[in-house]
């Protein structure tokens, strides 16, 4: 059958050790429930079960769950079940269709679940089938997340550390912390190591690491200053715990630097087999010549909403994205706000995508300053600069043409 007509759905209320399932016909009559564990075969058995109960094919069966990832979804998807993702808020309104007390059980929502399904199908999303360099893509780009959320706060401890007993190391940071730092604090932990070391050993770290904002007798000038007046016993449990610090800030970069490399595999991976299907610029090579779509916003991109990018469906990456406000509009009162159920992920990239265009693109530029006068600030002036950029990724994806610079140059005025 393979249609909008299921004659049965099921839903699904997963957890850590076990998921109950519910089975109900297309009259909204109760079939059957049971309870699985999460295990190869308790999965593979729930399948089974629910062709059984329902005696019908996988592909005609039509099943409800909270999430839209995992290995209950996979392993459904996997055995051809359509597979649609309920918000868990979505699940909380249509709970109170069968109890208004607020009650609630495993077997109670997954009844809820399959019987939202039936009835409001058409307002949910189908999980479908992702691309194996997809799903790779998107644990390398949430990984490499993770890490740099961890690198922030160990740079974050380092500068604490050194503003208890060593400030000036600190004037040599800037905006962030490099490798050569960390070389040149294990060299010198402590102002009282500056004075035994020449400017010949700091410039080998300086010339190694390519540094030009600061030459060896500079940094040595600055970290001699005046040391603060703090006993022995500070110094050396400071040093102790940056030196934990800068090991682990070594392995984070190591990390980084290795995950991207298997960042950019992948989508070049991608991109040589969209150059197989036919002629012209491919997707990738679209979306790369944007402004501000760097190796992060494309590998975001593709791993959060590749799905969405192939069929064109702009609106919904919006959405998904935060570009897209929210209105809430009753009578007269009118109400347009930022759309907070979005992809962290998602967000993130596009908000680096539209502060890096308002830098190197001046149409982007000429409409963020357009913005700024009119008393916006500096992230919606930002998210409504990417908006316009999605809108622009649209046209020349349907095009197959990559970007042009000179297509829209601002009034002089403007830019």
């Amino acid at each position: 059958m393979n249609n909008l007509e299921s004659l049965f759905f099921a839903g699904i209320d997963w957890g850590k050790n076990s998921h109950q399932v519910c089975v109900i016909d297309n009259e909204g009559s109760v079939v059957e429930g049971k309870s699985f564990r999460h295990t190869g075969t308790g999965l593979f058995e729930m399948s089974q079960w629910i062709q059984k109960v329902s005696g019908s094919d996988s592909c005609d069966m039509a099943v409800a769950i909270e999430v839209n990832h995992g290995p209950v979804v996979e392993s459904l998807c996997e055995q051809g079940f359509m597979v649609y993702s309920v918000n868990p808020k979505q699940l909380d309104r249509f709970r109170d269709r069968f109890c208004v007390s607020g009650a609630k059980d495993d077997r109670k929502d997954a009844l809820v679940l399959a019987s939202a399904l039936r009835t409001d199908r058409r307002r949910f999303r189908r999980v479908e089938p992702q691309n194996l360099d997809v799903i790779v893509l998107r644990e390398l780009t949430r990984t490499r997340e993770e890490l740099t959320r961890e690198r922030t706060r160990l740079v974050n401890r380092f500068r604490t550390l050194l503003w208890r007993y060593y400030p000036q190391f600190e004037e040599l940071l800037g905006s962030t912390v490099r490798p050569w730092h960390l070389e040149l604090w294990e060299l010198i932990p402590c102002p009282g190591a500056a004075n035994g070391k020449r400017a010949s050993t700091v410039n080998k770290i300086l010339k190694r690491n390519r540094v030009r904002r600061v030459d060896a007798e500079g940094a040595l000038k600055i970290l001699r200053a005046e040391r603060i007046n703090v006993s022995d016993a500070t110094v050396q449990s400071c040093v102790f715990h940056i030196r934990s610090v800068v090991e682990r800030l070594k392995v984070a970069d190591r990390q980084l630097g290795g995950i991207k490399d298997s960042i950019e595999k992948v989508i070049e991976t991608v991109n040589e087999k969209l150059k197989a299907e036919g002629d012209g610029p491919t997707d990738i090579e679209i979306l790369r010549s944007i402004p501000g779509v760097g190796i992060v916003v494309l590998a975001t991109l593709i791993a959060e909403a590749w799905s969405l990018v192939r069929r064109r469906d702009f609106e919904a990456i919006r959405c998904l994205g935060g570009t897209a406000p929210v209105t809430r509009q009753s009578g007269r009162t009118k109400l347009v706000v930022r759309r907070r159920a979005v992809c962290k992920s998602l967000s993130a990239a596009f908000h680096i995508l539209g502060g890096i265009a308002v830098t190197n693109d001046p149409v982007s530029k000429a409409k963020y300053e357009e913005l700024r006068e009119k008393g916006h600030g500096y992230c919606r002036s930002v998210r409504t600069v990417c908006d316009r950029l999605l809108f622009v990724a649209r046209v020349i994806l349907e095009k197959g043409e990559l970007f042009d610079k000179e297509f829209r140059k601002p009034l002089p005025d403007a830019a």
